[in-house]
């Protein structure tokens, strides 16, 4: 089955793709992603939308020389970057005609039964009725035993929770290489991936960018948690959205990472 057969699918994109190097929302770019999700609705595809870039946008928006380190002032740079960000959604996603839904997870929803079940009732109401889930970790009151880590992971887990047949997972690079293609000119970008090794996971790397906190080893981590629940996962560049619709035309883009 291929994503042009997909009817549910989740996309994740992260602070790199959403931010400007000096924190400032990237709003064309964000602007062509509410396009896109926005087409893919009018063909009947459902999409959940994992966004990160409040802490960027925060810190930004709070004039702070540096991200902060500490909790609590992620917290507060999270707190202030959300509002930014969802308003930004809002009107993007307003101009066709859909209306965004904001929402934010800590971990021990998705660890306590009962919640997870309202968490999954939650989504499937909002598609529903026709409206864009946008999924955030809940950072602004997470603390580090309720939390994802990073949202690379949370992806996969809302993928799991509502059924979606893929994932594509928006980032600062290609896809999978067989070397950091930064440090090695000769790495080469692998287009299909059938199984996830634990080894590939130990070499990926750590953290992406300074703006946010996933490397390739979280997105590795997420393909193999989505691939377990049968779900493809595409990791692929983030600088033109417009490429999401290559994906559902049939074309190889980025890498793909099949499910069970």
């Amino acid at each position: 089955m291929d994503f042009k057969d997909f009817n549910k699918i989740v996309i994740k994109v992260g602070s790199s793709t959403l931010t400007y190097d000096n924190g400032r929302p990237n709003l064309r770019r964000i602007e062509q992603l509410c396009r896109v999700v926005s087409d893919l609705k009018n063909r009947g595809t459902d999409v959940i939308l994992v966004s990160s870039g409040a802490i960027a946008v925060g810190v930004n928006r709070l004039r702070l020389p540096a991200r902060p380190k500490d909790t609590k002032g992620k917290q507060a740079a999270a707190a202030v970057g959300q509002c930014d960000l969802m308003s930004i959604y809002d009107r993007s996603f307003a101009e066709y005609g859909y209306v965004s839904a904001q929402i934010l997870l800590n971990r021990d929803v998705i660890d306590h039964e009962d919640r997870k079940t309202n968490v999954i009732n939650t989504f499937n109401t909002l598609l529903e009725y026709g409206a864009i889930p946008i999924v955030n970790e809940n950072d602004s009151v997470s603390v580090e035993e309720i939390l994802f880590g990073d949202n690379d992971n949370l992806s996969a887990i809302v993928a799991a929770l509502v059924e979606a047949q893929g994932l594509i997972i928006l980032t600062d690079i290609d896809g999978y290489y067989d070397d950091n293609p930064r440090e090695n000119p000769d790495a080469r970008l692998i287009h299909e991936v059938t199984e996830i090794t634990d080894e590939m996971i130990e070499n990926a790397g750590g953290n992406g960018t300074n703006r946010g906190t996933g490397g390739m080893r979280t997105k590795l981590e997420a393909a193999k948690y989505a691939a377990a629940h049968n779900i493809q996962t595409i990791i692929m560049s983030g600088d033109d959205p417009k490429k999401i619709f290559d994906v559902f035309d049939g074309y190889s883009i980025g890498t793909i990472f099949k499910g069970k």
